[in-house]
């Protein structure tokens, strides 16, 4: 059977594993890899924002879901990632499009850019939040989301559901469902839609998501 793509690494520190990864393989090769975030952007259809909306894509990675939303005038995009070599290769594929894009290397657990931000009118996560384990990580990074995302703003997050894969790109992974998210959010947050989706990474593999549409309340 083929590697999903070569991104297992004796590194310990996240930052170091997800460089290697982003040097080791094109970005059509990583096996969470899709050609175009259909189902992301469908969620973004439904919080009818205007294209000067603030958004925040945390855990960019190689996706060209930014390739999308420039493509269809949103101006006001924030690209984040814990990867130098990710950031880097996305800025290269966007090329002069790269202007119109703020980026922020930083870590979701241990922020020391993003937590000046002002608000923002959507986080968008892919296949991140599923990697924070522990207890401390995962409350950073919802400490962060509820800092920065105001209220009537949105939160999509998509990341492996319960019966998904239990590893990716080497590194265990903590799956959730709709209700685990909400209680992650607590009751300020509103579950407008979620779905079950099957992505098809680009070695054949199927892997089970949960994708879900949180709006703030006023």
């Amino acid at each position: 059977m083929t590697n999903e793509s070569d991104c297992t690494t004796s590194a310990t520190d996240y930052q170091q594993h997800w460089d290697a990864a982003y040097a080791k393989n094109p970005a059509e090769k990583l096996g969470w890899y899709e050609p175009k975030s259909e189902e992301i952007l469908k969620l973004i259809q439904k919080t009818t924002l205007s294209h000067n909306a603030k958004i925040l894509n945390v855990g960019i990675g190689s996706s060209t879901l930014i390739d999308d939303l420039l493509a269809t005038n949103f101006s006001n995009i924030i690209a984040n990632d814990l990867s130098s070599e990710a950031l880097s290769s996305l800025k290269k594929r966007l090329g002069e499009a790269s202007k119109k894009v703020e980026f922020i290397q930083d870590d979701l657990t241990n922020p020391t850019e993003l937590h000046k931000l002002t608000s923002v009118d959507l986080w968008i996560d892919r296949a991140v939040l599923h990697f924070f384990l522990t207890v401390a990580e995962q409350q950073s990074y919802f400490n962060l989301l509820k800092k920065l995302v105001q209220p009537n703003g949105f939160v999509i997050i998509a990341v492996f559901a319960l019966n998904g894969a239990e590893k990716c790109c080497g590194l265990q992974l903590q799956r959730y469902n709709k209700e685990m998210l909400q209680e992650k959010l607590g009751d300020d947050f509103q579950l407008v839609d979620s779905f079950d989706h099957t992505f098809i990474n680009p070695y054949g593999g199927e892997r089970p998501y949960v994708y879900t549409l949180f709006k703030r309340k006023q």
